[in-house]
């Protein structure tokens, strides 16, 4: 049994106030394999009091410095990823192959596409050329409150943090309890890297505890949260009185419309396996299906396969089957809705409720399918969060943009044409902050984020960056000889 009840604060390891264990389960044997302690608001305090004290001297430091310091930490974050992988592997159940080249992976990559950031930013430049004396400054906001979620920990977690410390910014960061170890290992490597004191800190702590404490607290600048949509307006208002800046990044319900002239076999196979991954436990999984009526029966056949083919197994092993649910409340909450997509009329085309035969403990589930899905049914509403994908028909080009942007959700969409002018027409009217065509992936450095209720602000980039700084513009500013 691991224990690792200790907090990074000031650039040392130190014991909580009050200790208030909680174990960390594996989700592939439901056993605890590891204990870390709850925090509190004194733990917040003094974390917040670190970062205030390390603010002055960090925020002055020049873009080399900074620069520098994020190489080692690429350099320190590249030689611990084999061990960043294991760790993910065994907090959240990603396959270790998952958590080899993607989980661990993504973290690495967005360090290195944030020193690309940090390299070519403009912090300073004449608001036009023919505003003479007019000048703009970006300045870093502050104190950064950041908390992220357990189902892609690095990916989050660096998606945040290192922009911030980019930026010139200081910052407290809070993960998920459900996936501690890897921030935790994550702390170790920014000590390691050589960043000074109090400027990255970490406290461990549930919502209704450390991240109120948080996003109420008044020396905190700004809160930079992802996870559900729920969780996120609770911070919003929490930090309301304060008048601090807050950036989200929540929910999905990402739609997939799949026209008569896409590459079927290709496309919709690799629609449902793209849901599937990660066991289905990604903001931006493809979990509405929506196939034009002429293709449907074959659309729906090609769906089925993908999931019958998808394998479920131990995490700890190599290969590219999908492994448990994060934990006994999400196995319960996506077993819950499968029975209620049965109940209110959508057909079981694949899997179902339940563990796949074989499995009799962990959180694993079956990968699902639903056909003759409404757009009104819960499953077609709701997050699920888990391995299941709803497929719902229509009849043409403008019932498909009804129907994907019938959502409280806007975070992404995807289309599959093999006519490039409505990608194109289509793309533009969806209301989502990402659109993928075809199959595409999304460049490094392209912004993260979303409309409605899939949150505010952009991660990635040059957005990420500048989602924590300030402008400031100054009127007056003297000519250089």
């Amino acid at each position: 049994m691991i224990r690792k009840t200790d907090f990074y604060i000031d650039g040392a390891w130190v014991a909580p106030l009050a200790e208030n264990d909680l174990e960390v389960i594996n989700p592939a044997d439901e056993t605890a394999f590891a204990t870390i302690s709850l925090g509190a608001g004194g733990d917040v305090d003094r974390a917040v009091a670190a970062a205030r004290a390390a603010f002055p001297g960090w925020s002055a430091t020049s873009r080399e410095e900074r620069l520098a310091l994020l190489e080692k930490l690429a350099e320190v974050y590249k030689a611990r990823s084999p061990e960043m992988a294991k760790t993910i592997s065994q907090e959240m159940g990603a396959p270790i192959t998952l958590a080899t080249r993607a989980q661990a992976a993504a973290g690495y990559g967005h360090i290195k596409a944030f020193i690309r950031v940090l390299q070519e930013f403009t912090f300073e430049h004449p608001l036009r050329d023919d505003a003479r004396g007019e000048h703009i400054i970006y300045e870093p906001i502050g104190v950064c409150g950041l908390i992220t979620p357990w189902n892609w920990p690095m990916n989050q977690v660096t998606l945040k943090v290192v922009p911030a410390l980019a930026a010139g910014c200081t910052v407290v960061l809070k993960p998920s309890e459900v996936s501690p170890l890897s921030a935790m290992l994550f702390a170790e490597i920014v000590h390691e890297a050589g960043f000074p004191k109090g400027v990255f800190n970490l406290v461990n702590g549930d919502g209704p505890s450390v991240g109120e404490a948080m996003s109420r607290h008044p020396g905190i600048d700004m809160m930079s949260f992802t996870g559900s949509t729920r969780a996120g307006t609770a911070v919003t208002k929490a930090a309301a009185d304060t008048v601090k800046r807050v950036t989200l990044e929540l929910g999905g319900k990402s739609p997939n419309i799949v026209f008569a002239d896409a590459d079927l076999q290709k496309l919709v196979a690799a629609g449902a396996a793209h849901c599937f991954n990660n066991t289905g436990q990604s903001c931006n999984a493809p979990t509405r299906m929506l196939a034009e009526r002429s293709v449907y029966d074959q659309v729906v056949r090609i769906a089925v396969e993908t999931a019958e083919n998808t394998k479920v197994g131990n995490p700890a092993e190599e290969g590219p089957h999908i492994g448990p649910l994060v934990s006994e409340a999400q196995f319960n909450k996506v077993q819950g809705l499968i029975e209620k997509g049965i109940a209110e009329g959508a057909r079981l085309a694949a899997g179902g409720p339940g563990r796949p035969e074989g499995f009799n403990r962990g959180y694993f589930v079956r990968p699902t399918v639903f056909a003759d899905v409404t757009n009104d049914m819960t499953i077609a509403r709701e997050e699920i969060f888990g391995p299941v994908l709803s497929i719902i028909p229509f009849e043409g080009e403008a019932e498909a943009i009804r129907i994907a942007n019938d959502t409280p959700y806007g975070l992404t969409s995807y289309v599959q044409t093999g006519d490039p002018e409505r990608a194109r027409r289509v793309a533009r009217q969806l209301r989502s902050g990402m659109v993928q065509l075809n199959g595409a992936g999304r460049a490094s450095g392209s912004p993260f984020g979303g409309y409605k209720q899939s949150g505010n602000g952009r991660e990635g980039g040059k957005w990420g960056l500048e989602d924590f700084l300030e402008v400031k513009a100054v009127a007056g500013w003297p000519q250089s000889d």
